[in-house]
Protein backbone atom coordinates (compact mmCIF):
# COMPACT_ATOMS: atom_id res chain seq x y z
CA UNK A 1 0.00 0.00 0.00
CA UNK A 2 2.85 2.40 0.84
CA UNK A 3 4.53 1.60 -2.50
CA UNK A 4 1.34 2.53 -4.40
CA UNK A 5 1.01 5.73 -2.39
CA UNK A 6 4.66 6.70 -3.14
CA UNK A 7 4.13 6.07 -6.85
CA UNK A 8 0.99 8.18 -6.79
CA UNK A 9 2.77 11.05 -5.00
CA UNK A 10 5.70 10.93 -7.45
CA UNK A 11 3.30 11.07 -10.43
CA UNK A 12 1.47 14.04 -8.93
CA UNK A 13 4.75 15.86 -8.23
CA UNK A 14 5.95 15.15 -11.78
CA UNK A 15 2.85 16.89 -13.10
CA UNK A 16 3.68 19.97 -11.04
CA UNK A 17 7.28 20.31 -12.23
CA UNK A 18 6.70 20.13 -15.98
CA UNK A 19 5.32 22.68 -18.41
CA UNK A 20 2.58 21.43 -20.70
CA UNK A 21 3.52 23.57 -23.73
CA UNK A 22 7.21 22.83 -23.24
CA UNK A 23 6.54 19.10 -23.52
CA UNK A 24 4.11 18.97 -26.44
CA UNK A 25 4.99 22.14 -28.35
CA UNK A 26 8.06 24.09 -29.46
CA UNK A 27 9.83 27.40 -28.91
CA UNK A 28 10.85 28.07 -32.53
CA UNK A 29 8.21 28.03 -35.24
CA UNK A 30 8.74 27.41 -38.97
CA UNK A 31 7.68 30.14 -41.36
CA UNK A 32 7.72 30.10 -45.17
CA UNK A 33 7.97 33.36 -47.11
CA UNK A 34 7.04 33.52 -50.80
CA UNK A 35 6.69 36.43 -53.18
CA UNK A 36 5.38 36.96 -56.66
CA UNK A 37 7.71 37.47 -58.47
CA UNK A 38 10.13 35.29 -56.54
CA UNK A 39 13.66 36.41 -55.78
CA UNK A 40 12.64 39.38 -53.63
CA UNK A 41 15.05 40.43 -50.89
CA UNK A 42 13.85 39.56 -47.38
CA UNK A 43 14.90 41.41 -44.24
CA UNK A 44 13.44 40.30 -40.90
CA UNK A 45 13.86 42.37 -37.73
CA UNK A 46 12.61 41.59 -34.23
CA UNK A 47 10.66 43.92 -31.94
CA UNK A 48 13.94 45.57 -30.81
CA UNK A 49 14.99 46.33 -34.39
CA UNK A 50 17.70 43.64 -34.47
CA UNK A 51 18.22 42.02 -37.88
CA UNK A 52 17.30 38.33 -37.58
CA UNK A 53 17.46 37.16 -41.19
CA UNK A 54 18.34 38.38 -44.67
CA UNK A 55 17.84 36.35 -47.81
CA UNK A 56 15.63 35.99 -50.87
CA UNK A 57 12.26 34.44 -51.56
CA UNK A 58 11.28 31.67 -51.36
CA UNK A 59 12.66 31.04 -47.88
CA UNK A 60 11.82 28.82 -44.92
CA UNK A 61 13.22 29.51 -41.47
CA UNK A 62 12.40 29.14 -37.77
CA UNK A 63 11.57 32.12 -35.57
CA UNK A 64 11.56 32.25 -31.77
CA UNK A 65 8.13 33.01 -30.35
CA UNK A 66 9.36 34.63 -27.14
CA UNK A 67 11.40 37.77 -26.52
CA UNK A 68 11.97 36.91 -22.85
CA UNK A 69 10.20 35.87 -19.68
CA UNK A 70 6.47 36.55 -20.28
CA UNK A 71 7.35 38.73 -23.32
CA UNK A 72 5.93 37.74 -26.73
CA UNK A 73 8.06 38.36 -29.81
CA UNK A 74 7.02 40.24 -32.94
CA UNK A 75 8.80 40.52 -36.27
CA UNK A 76 8.77 42.94 -39.19
CA UNK A 77 9.36 41.40 -42.60
CA UNK A 78 10.36 43.70 -45.47
CA UNK A 79 10.20 42.42 -49.03
CA UNK A 80 11.93 44.49 -51.69
CA UNK A 81 12.89 44.08 -55.34
CA UNK A 82 14.14 46.43 -58.05
CA UNK A 83 11.27 48.15 -59.89
CA UNK A 84 8.70 46.95 -57.31
CA UNK A 85 7.13 48.66 -54.31
CA UNK A 86 8.43 47.50 -50.93
CA UNK A 87 6.06 45.42 -48.79
CA UNK A 88 6.15 45.32 -44.99
CA UNK A 89 4.45 42.57 -43.00
CA UNK A 90 4.24 42.28 -39.22
CA UNK A 91 3.88 38.92 -37.51
CA UNK A 92 3.24 38.49 -33.81
CA UNK A 93 3.33 35.82 -31.15
CA UNK A 94 0.11 34.76 -29.48
CA UNK A 95 -0.63 32.48 -26.54
CA UNK A 96 -0.01 28.84 -27.40
CA UNK A 97 -3.12 26.72 -26.72
CA UNK A 98 -0.95 24.07 -25.06
CA UNK A 99 0.08 26.64 -22.44
CA UNK A 100 -3.47 26.55 -21.10
CA UNK A 101 -2.99 22.82 -20.55
CA UNK A 102 -1.02 23.82 -17.46
CA UNK A 103 -4.34 24.59 -15.81
CA UNK A 104 -5.14 20.87 -16.01
CA UNK A 105 -1.78 19.08 -16.13
CA UNK A 106 1.26 21.30 -15.69
CA UNK A 107 0.50 23.02 -12.45
CA UNK A 108 1.80 26.34 -11.21
CA UNK A 109 5.44 25.70 -12.10
CA UNK A 110 4.53 25.05 -15.73
CA UNK A 111 2.16 28.01 -15.81
CA UNK A 112 4.37 30.59 -14.09
CA UNK A 113 7.96 29.44 -14.66
CA UNK A 114 8.73 26.65 -17.14
CA UNK A 115 6.65 27.60 -20.20
CA UNK A 116 7.33 31.36 -19.88
CA UNK A 117 11.06 30.68 -19.38
CA UNK A 118 11.40 28.36 -22.38
CA UNK A 119 9.15 30.54 -24.56
CA UNK A 120 6.77 27.68 -25.27
CA UNK A 121 3.84 29.70 -23.91
CA UNK A 122 3.76 31.60 -27.25
CA UNK A 123 3.42 30.63 -30.89
CA UNK A 124 3.97 32.57 -34.11
CA UNK A 125 0.60 33.59 -35.57
CA UNK A 126 1.49 32.98 -39.26
CA UNK A 127 3.31 30.06 -40.81
CA UNK A 128 3.09 30.94 -44.52
CA UNK A 129 3.40 34.39 -46.07
CA UNK A 130 2.55 34.82 -49.75
CA UNK A 131 2.88 38.39 -51.03
CA UNK A 132 2.36 39.88 -54.47
CA UNK A 133 4.75 42.72 -55.18
CA UNK A 134 3.37 45.59 -57.26
CA UNK A 135 5.47 47.21 -59.97
CA UNK A 136 6.51 50.82 -59.47
CA UNK A 137 4.67 53.12 -61.87
CA UNK A 138 6.01 56.48 -62.99
CA UNK A 139 3.90 59.62 -62.77
CA UNK A 140 4.04 60.08 -66.60
CA UNK A 141 2.25 56.80 -67.14
CA UNK A 142 -1.52 56.82 -67.52
CA UNK A 143 -3.03 54.30 -65.12
CA UNK A 144 -6.60 53.06 -64.94
CA UNK A 145 -7.72 52.72 -61.33
CA UNK A 146 -10.91 51.00 -60.32
CA UNK A 147 -12.24 52.38 -57.04
CA UNK A 148 -15.18 51.25 -54.94
CA UNK A 149 -17.77 54.04 -54.85
CA UNK A 150 -17.82 53.81 -51.04
CA UNK A 151 -14.10 54.65 -50.98
CA UNK A 152 -14.52 57.68 -53.26
CA UNK A 153 -14.36 61.06 -51.51
CA UNK A 154 -17.67 62.94 -51.39
CA UNK A 155 -16.36 65.87 -53.51
CA UNK A 156 -15.85 63.48 -56.48
CA UNK A 157 -19.17 61.66 -56.14
CA UNK A 158 -21.18 64.69 -57.36
CA UNK A 159 -19.31 64.53 -60.70
CA UNK A 160 -20.25 60.91 -61.40
CA UNK A 161 -22.40 60.12 -64.40
CA UNK A 162 -24.61 57.04 -64.49
CA UNK A 163 -24.11 54.72 -67.46
CA UNK A 164 -27.22 52.96 -68.70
Amino acid sequence: MIKIFKTFVICILALFIVGCATIVSKTKWPITINSNPSGAKIEITDKNGNSIFTGTTPATLKLKSSAGFFIPQSYTIKLSMDNYNEKTITINSTINGWYLGNLLFGGLLGLLIIDPLTGAMYRIDKDIINENLTPITTSDEKVLKIININDLPEKYREHLVAIE
